[in-house]
Order: C-alpha cells, then structure tokens, then sequence
C-alpha cells in the first residue's frame, strides 16, 4: 500500500511532463509552419518584383524595333521565359508571364495607349472620353490569375 501511495506522485509529474512536451511540440510545429508560409509569400513577392522588372526591360528594348505589336509581345514574352529559366524559375505561369509583359506595355511611357473609356460629364451623359497618351490605366499583372 505504502509503494502506490509513493508512486501518485511519480505518475502525476510523468503526465504533466508528458503533457507539457506534447503541447511544447505543437506550439513549434505551428510556429515553424507560420515561419514556412511566411517565407512562400516573401519569396513569391520577390519573384513577381523580378518578373516585373525584366518586363519593363524587355518591353523598353523593343520599342524601336521593325515588328508588329504581336511580335513584339511574343519576343518580350520569350524573353521574360529565358531571363526566368537563367534564374531558375521554370515553373512559372506562361499566363503570369504575359500579364506582366502586358502590363509593363501598359505602364511604358515609351508605348502609346489610347483607351477609350466611358465617362459621365457634367451633365451626367455618358460618352466615349479618350485617354491621353501614358494615362490609361495599367493592368497589374498580381491581380490576373
């Protein structure tokens, strides 16, 4: 009888230990999940920076290029792909890729754009107003999916 009483309070201190090692196990499995999502994002965030940055490039390069505006988006397009294979980004959307060319078309000071838009004027009709050159809105290439 005397042995089961002195073993409570061993059994009590087990499953408190026990139980304590459990819960500091799932508090660093979740930390270390939230740590891993954390740096997705940051490294998602700095890709789309660099598909960005070699659009633009690729976009101002071929502006005073001989060649139709389809042409050109496709050379700009094959020229994003190849910058991304050099860097080791082949999984990349060709769609993303393109929306980002695009947009970079778009923003380019060095492109014209003209994009009709309706407007209502002061006396409230709608009507067809004309974008100047450079004041079109550009599509940003993180909202297409």
């Amino acid at each position: 009888m005397n042995e089961i009483i002195n073993a409570i309070p061993e059994y009590v201190i087990t499953a408190v230990v026990s139980t304590a090692i459990y819960f500091g196990f799932k508090y660093t499995q979740n930390l270390i999940h939230t740590k891993v999502l954390h740096a997705k994002t940051v490294q998602s965030k700095e890709l789309w920076s660099f598909i960005e940055q070699v659009a633009n490039t690729a976009v101002n390069s071929l502006v005073g290029k001989n060649l139709t505006g389809d042409a050109k988006f496709a050379q700009a397009t094959a020229i994003v792909q190849d910058a991304l294979a050099k860097q080791g980004f082949t999984n990349v959307d060709v769609k993303a890729i393109e929306s980002a060319v695009q947009s970079a078309y778009e923003k380019s000071p060095l492109t014209p754009t003209a994009n009709p838009e309706e407007k209502t004027d002061k006396s409230g009709q709608k009507g067809k107003v004309i974008v100047p050159d450079g004041k079109a809105k550009a599509i940003d290439p993180k909202e297409v999916a």
